[in-house]
């Protein structure tokens, strides 16, 4: 299968689906809190992105190959729940971790992202995970650039998770985007440099690492949807979606809401720039 190469009308939607998926997000950050249910955050980001954004939730009734119909407009992954957590009666408590993933679509292309939300006061073992998780995320996003290859992307995550005593998940991994859902290539979170497809000016994809605070194994709970890690431990997540430009990145999963880079990665995304600009 080819990897699609996006044509500037192409880009240029899905920046604005990009958009609109991120602001989702931002929406719904101050209803994250104790008491709160996860079918009440549903309900919430269902509406606003029917009523006030005229975007569809792309999840909904979502069924690849295999796969009951996924029966809710995001997912909320709690604690030691990986991905793919279905809303429902489930209430937040003080101390939980969230990830919230959503995608949007809107003129026929598809917004897809996740952050982490803190419920509370969280543990140090879960703030320390979701911050190593996110500088995952964003060491593997400051490595896309043109000629790159996807195994540097799925490299410099594996090694910062594994420095810090973290486990990747293999089962499940980032992916093309653009009017579908989940297309070429499959964007893996580990890996050796110089492998797999280079990048071209053009591609559109998720770098999405799932990191695991205890061992890598996973376990798929009986609605054929939710994954668990198999060990109990905390799980957590961080999602853009990332488009490969002439010179380097650019994250289409923006708004007023997107927490900046994290400092691990200035001087990276600088010298990315700086070479750019030379």
């Amino acid at each position: 299968m080819s990897i699609s190469i996006k044509t500037p009308e192409e880009i240029e939607g899905m920046r604005l689906a990009g958009r609109l998926g991120a602001e989702v997000l931002d929406y719904l950050t101050p209803f994250v809190k104790p008491g709160v249910s996860t079918g009440e955050l549903d309900r919430l980001a269902h509406e606003y992105m029917l009523n006030v954004q005229g975007t569809t939730p792309a999840p909904l009734n979502y069924a690849p190959p295999g796969y009951t119909p996924y029966p809710k407009s995001i997912c909320t992954s709690l604690n030691d729940v990986i991905c793919h957590g279905i809303p429902g009666d489930k209430v937040l408590k003080n101390g939980d971790v969230l990830n919230i993933d959503v995608t949007v679509i809107k003129d026929g292309f598809h917004g897809d992202n996740s952050r982490m939300f803190y419920v509370g006061e969280p543990s140090i073992l879960a703030r320390r995970l979701s911050e190593v998780t996110y500088e995952c995320m964003w060491l593997g996003i400051a490595k896309v650039r043109p000629g790159a290859h996807l195994g540097d992307i799925g490299h410099v995550i594996q090694q910062h998770a594994e420095k810090h005593g973290y486990s990747v998940v293999r089962e499940f991994c980032g992916h093309g985007i653009g009017r579908v859902f989940h297309e070429e290539p499959q964007v893996l979170h580990y890996g050796r440099p110089g492998t797999l497809d280079k990048l071209e000016a053009g591609m559109i994809f998720t770098i999405e690492p799932m990191i695991n605070a205890g061992r890598r194994e996973i376990k798929e709970m009986q609605d054929g949807w939710t994954i668990k890690t198999k060990d109990r431990s905390l799980s957590a997540q961080w999602e853009h979606t990332v488009l490969v430009t002439e010179t380097g990145f650019e994250i289409l999963t923006q708004s007023a809401g997107t927490p900046p880079p994290p400092a691990i990665v200035l001087p990276l995304i600088g010298q990315a720039a700086a070479t750019a600009e030379a």
